[in-house]
């Protein structure tokens, strides 16, 4: 028999009909694109909903793509040194059609760019090459207007200082570290940033600031007065520190010449005390001169072996080694120690020097830190230890006392004078908030402290630190004027000094310590050139008190006043 086709639209034997097998297969279409969409859907919300997490290298790096370098603010949380969303700008050379083209707009950009050696690049054969980094988004915007394709961008942080030449010495500054196109380190290049490198860089404490003891208000304050000096004066340079006695915080510190960490200056070829990266306060190693006579006066008075009204012989002159001591001045036969400190007697001096003896002297002088690096938060610090004599004698000794034949920092003499302030203990300088929490030996008695102190105001009440007289503060201090050495080490200079002044404030209840030294300055106002300490750098660190002693909230002290016909006392305020 012969078979008959199915009707149309008719299912076969054991299946279903045409039309309802595209139904089916239409169906599934439908269910998997909703599944795709859906795992999709669902894998954007768990994205949405989770923590972010950093992006790697290729390679297995664990380094971040992004990394984000710590802020650092001043003690009132001012900020100092911060980051701004950058961009780095590099050349595929085989896409860059005109090369002389591109590399004479690109240096219409960006000036420090050398055309002809640009031109070179972007002319070769490479298939890289960095342009300028890190550059900001307002000049990626104008390098993109160009229309270069062979032109590419990469993201960078750019480290920023918006006190500028303020905090220069203390910043110094960032370089670049590892990177390549999707990323770039940021390291510390000096000062603070490199100190504190590893926390700064640290991801887990970027939330949390690093906070100096520096007062930025204060820091202008002494920039602008010292910088006023060094005209005034025509000193080569200038440094400056305040410190707390009590905690040893330093919450100002300059040093002239300067620069601006955000376009810190590559390279010098001058002189190394000319180099404006040069820190005189920190780095510098100076001879103080008679300023070296208040710690020699103080050690006599903690040893018990003087009085201030001790009579000490300062007519014969002392002779050690075929060397002289003498003072600079005619002084009467006999001082005692108050005014062999006010009148600045070297014979004085060196005499109480010999009673202590050299041990007793180099145990003091050590317990100060005056053998040691800096215990400061710079970078620099630890490379400017102390000039200590190589064969230390008893004439050594008696110079030392006077401030000749033991070099050291501003910085050591503003803690060593912070110590003889607060009733002996040892304080650590330091640039933190709230001190480094190093120091606390008892070096000196309470009670030869307060006598120094004592001592102290009269060298500004009555002896060579009268211009510093703050009306009102009670200002203590000590001068100290030093030949400087020649470059060639044969011997001092005649006419040139390092003039000092070292002030305490105030003396009846020590708060603050403030040195200030000018390299070579000359005071020629009379009739002749005067370089004494007592001319130049005194009248600076008055200046320096009256104008930070406000900013740090000190208000003046009340004098005593009495009245008319015995009519009582009354007090009123001193040095408005």
């Amino acid at each position: 028999m012969t078979e008959l086709a199915p009707a149309p639209g008719a299912a076969p034997r054991g299946g279903l009909p045409a039309f309802r097998r595209e139904q089916v297969r239409m169906l599934f279409l439908m269910l998997a694109f909703v599944v795709c969409y859906g795992a999709v859907g669902f894998k954007m919300g768990m994205m949405a909903a989770s923590e972010p997490v950093e992006p790697t290298l290729a390679g297995g790096s664990e380094l971040p793509a992004a990394p984000v370098r710590g802020e650092i603010v001043d003690r009132q949380g001012r900020l100092i040194a911060a980051n701004l969303p950058g961009w780095s700008l590099y050349a595929h050379p085989r896409e860059i059609r005109h090369p002389a083209k591109v590399a004479h707009a690109l240096s219409q950009i960006f000036p420090d760019l050398d055309p002809e050696s640009l031109t070179r690049v972007l002319a070769s054969d490479r298939a890289f090459a960095w342009i300028k980094r890190p550059i900001t988004p307002r000049q990626k915007q104008v390098v993109m207007e160009l229309g270069v394709p062979g032109l590419r961008f990469g993201r960078r942080d750019i480290r920023i200082y918006p006190a500028g030449n303020l905090t220069g010495h203390l910043m110094v500054g960032v370089k670049p570290g590892r990177e390549d196109v999707r990323f770039a380190e940021i390291v510390g290049r000096g000062g603070l940033e490199r100190y504190f490198d590893d926390q700064l860089r640290d991801p887990a404490l970027t939330g949390r600031p690093i906070e100096l003891s520096i007062d930025l208000t204060a820091q202008m304050a002494l920039s602008e007065v010292l910088r006023d000096g060094v005209r005034r004066f025509e000193a080569k340079g200038a440094a400056g520190i305040v410190m707390s006695v009590e905690t040893g915080e330093i919450v100002a510190m300059v040093s002239l010449p300067d620069f601006d960490p955000n376009a810190p200056p590559e390279h010098f070829t001058g002189a190394a005390e000319l180099n404006p990266r040069f820190n005189r306060a920190a780095q510098g190693i100076y001879e103080l001169g008679s300023t070296f006579k208040v710690l020699t006066a103080v050690m006599a008075l903690d040893a018990g072996l003087v009085r201030p009204d001790t009579l000490i012989d300062t007519k014969t002159r002392l002779a050690a080694r075929g060397h002289s001591i003498r003072d600079m001045h005619r002084m009467p036969p006999r001082m005692t120690v108050t005014d062999i400190v006010v009148r600045s007697s070297n014979i004085g001096s060196a005499r109480m020097a010999m009673m202590l003896g050299t041990g007793r002297v180099q145990e003091y002088l050590k317990r100060l830190g005056m053998f040691d690096a800096l215990p400061i938060e710079l970078a620099e610090a630890a490379r400017a230890r102390p000039l200590l004599p190589p064969d230390w004698t008893d004439l050594s000794t008696m110079t030392i006392s006077f401030g000749h034949g033991l070099a050291v920092s501003p910085t050591h003499l503003a803690a060593a004078y912070a110590t003889v302030a607060n009733g002996g203990r040892r304080v650590a300088p330091s640039l933190l908030k709230g001190g480094s929490g190093m120091g606390g030996e008892q070096v000196f008695s309470e009670e030869a402290s307060a006598t120094m102190m004592a001592i102290l105001r009269e060298v500004v009440s009555r002896g060579t630190g009268r211009r510093a007289d703050v009306p009102g503060y009670e200002v203590g201090g000590k001068t100290g004027t030093a030949d400087k050495p020649r470059s060639d080490g044969k011997g001092y200079h005649k006419d040139r000094v390092i003039a000092t002044f070292a002030a305490v404030f105030p003396t009846t209840a020590p708060k603050y310590v403030v040195v200030v030294s000018l390299d070579e300055p000359v005071d020629r106002s009379g009739p002749r050139p005067i370089r004494e300490a007592s001319r130049t750098a005194v009248p600076v660190v008055g200046q320096v008190i009256a104008r930070i002693a406000p900013i740090l909230g000190m208000r003046p002290f009340t004098s005593p006043i009495v009245g008319p016909a015995g009519g009582g006392v009354t007090t009123v305020p001193v040095g408005r």
